[in-house]
């Protein structure tokens, strides 16, 4: 309970309510992580297909909807945009009770999609407008509590598959929906923050023009598979490669979780500018690299061998995501200007949206496919391309305008 409570900030304000936020947000969604796939196959009686098919629409729809989304949060302010769409998105969730086909599941899901997403790109402008110069450790604060919302969420989840009836299911969606509606209610009490004054001249898309900040959202997709590594593709290795138990699939999850919530916040502190994050992500390239080949390693092992490789893999490939979780928040609050940090992140959302759709077929098609030499090679791919981030972090240190904009950054209550 001590490492839970020292992720939230100590005093009252806009920190502590952006943190418990934060928490009803994500332990909503964690609630329906896994259950509304099943929902939808099993109270609608979709199919499969037609359900990943509905649902690759909605992100694809969506994915253009970043950078002029990210512009709104900019122009009208991170508050207003962010509490807009939590409402948004509670009436999607409501609406997906009474999807009944194809089309409806289409609507629902575009709607519902577009709503996280926005909230996703307008919420690095707020934090940074809430934390201040602290911006990037108190990103890793609010990362650990997100996993911890995401891992209690997944208690009622399980009960609700558990028990696999509409009414569960339908219960679970509305839980959901007030999960949203305590976090709209909690982010009223933030002060309003006004825009940010921008340049007088000068391009209105400016991230198209910063070369540096570019290079880093590429970077940062090409490495975006590795979030998936441990829900992806651990779950089919172990199954169907290894000779471990099928429950340390869930075990290792809760493993990540845990150490997540534990060193997040620990580890990234320490990772604060530009520079930083981009040795944080060398280092996680390292992590990665290790990880891959140990987890490789578990085929052919002993039952109880194969799950101490695994438990092993697991852990380093947690640490791995830590640091480069640490350094996307330097870097990610570091280049962007105060005033277009909306904008920016959501031309990162539309670059990460590509990387994160190339991700099964790399993962299953062609990793899984290959074996040791699949995920060998997978970590060697991890570290090549961690290891070009230190220089584009000097690269973007060097063209960074000065941070005065920063002390700009007070609320102001209408």
């Amino acid at each position: 309970m001590r490492a839970v409570s020292s992720l939230f900030p100590t005093e009252p304000g806009p920190r502590r309510s952006y943190a418990v936020a934060k928490l009803l947000i994500t332990f909503g969604r964690g609630m329906l992580l896994a259950a509304l796939p099943l929902f939808l196959t099993r109270v609608v009686e979709l199919s499969a297909a037609q359900v990943g098919l509905g649902l690759t629409i909605a992100a694809t729809v969506t994915l253009a909807a970043g950078l002029p989304m990210g512009e709104l949060a900019d122009r009208r302010g991170p508050l207003e945009v962010v509490k807009a769409m939590l409402l948004l998105e509670a009436v999607a969730l409501l609406a997906f009770i009474f999807v009944g086909n194809f089309v409806s599941l289409v609507a629902v899901a575009t709607v519902y999609v577009l709503a996280t997403r926005t909230i996703l790109t307008a919420e690095g402008a707020l934090l940074r407008r809430v934390a201040g110069e602290d911006a990037a450790g108190f990103r890793s604060a609010t990362h650990a509590i997100a996993n911890l919302g995401f891992s209690v969420g997944l208690i009622p989840g399980g009960i609700a598959i558990q028990l696999g009836t509409a009414t569960a299911y339908h219960t679970l969606i509305v839980f959901d929906v007030l999960s949203l509606l305590a976090a709209w209610a909690v982010l009223r009490g933030l002060p309003r923050y006004e825009p940010l004054s921008k340049p007088a001249v000068g391009p209105r898309w400016v991230v198209l023009r910063d070369r540096p900040f570019v290079a880093f959202v590429l970077l940062s997709a090409a490495l975006l598979p590795q979030f998936n590594v441990l829900t992806l593709l651990l779950p089919l290795w172990v199954v169907d490669e290894t000779d471990a138990p099928r429950w340390c699939v869930p075990l290792a999850l809760v493993i990540h979780s845990v150490l997540i919530i534990l060193f997040q916040v620990r580890l990234g502190s320490a990772v604060r500018t530009i520079r930083q994050g981009g040795f944080a992500w060398r280092r996680a390239g390292m992590y990665f690299l290790v990880s891959c080949s140990v987890l490789g390693f578990a085929a052919g092992l002993p039952g109880w061998a194969a799950l101490a490789v695994v438990v092993a893999a697991v852990t380093l490939h947690t640490f791995g995501e830590i640091m480069h979780t640490a350094g996307g928040f330097a870097l990610g609050m570091g280049l962007p200007p105060a005033h277009a940090q909306g904008q920016y992140d959501g031309f990162g959302g539309i670059v990460g949206g590509a990387g994160s759709a190339v991700a099964p077929a790399l993962l299953l098609g062609v990793v899984l496919g290959l074996g040791l030499p699949g995920l060998v090679g997978l970590g060697a791919f991890f570290l090549a391309t961690s290891m070009l981030m230190p220089a584009v972090a000097r690269w973007g240190e060097r063209t960074r305008q000065s941070a005065a904009e920063l002390t700009d950054l007070k609320a102001v209550r209408a």
